[in-house]
């Protein structure tokens, strides 16, 4: 318990960083119209898959299986979070198509 409470006021900053970052996040999303949100999404997306490959060139630098096994499930997870916005990107930009009579 004394080393959380050592690394919590040890970092502070950081963590109030993190909780405001989370607050104006949520109040930027909120505030975007449906028509932005998919080019903004895709962006996400493509931001996202340039982030999985630099964790893919730290994965294989890694010298402990504990860090070969914890960049594998990051990898993995980020590679579901942008096949998956891109299959919403996809079925948002559907909906914008003209329906064939």
């Amino acid at each position: 318990m004394e080393a959380i409470l050592t690394f919590i006021s040890n970092n502070q900053l950081m963590i109030y960083m993190v909780v405001l970052m989370i607050f104006v996040g949520i109040e930027l999303i909120e505030k975007v119209p449906s028509v932005l949100h998919t080019p903004l999404m895709s962006g996400a997306n493509a931001i996202h898959g340039v982030v999985i490959i630099g964790a893919i060139i730290i994965m294989g630098q890694a010298e402990s299986i504990f860090a070969i096994v914890l960049g594998f499930i990051a990898v993995v997870l980020g590679t579901l979070n942008v096949v998956g916005g891109f299959v919403v990107t996809d079925r948002m930009l559907d909906m914008f198509k003209k329906k064939k009579k």
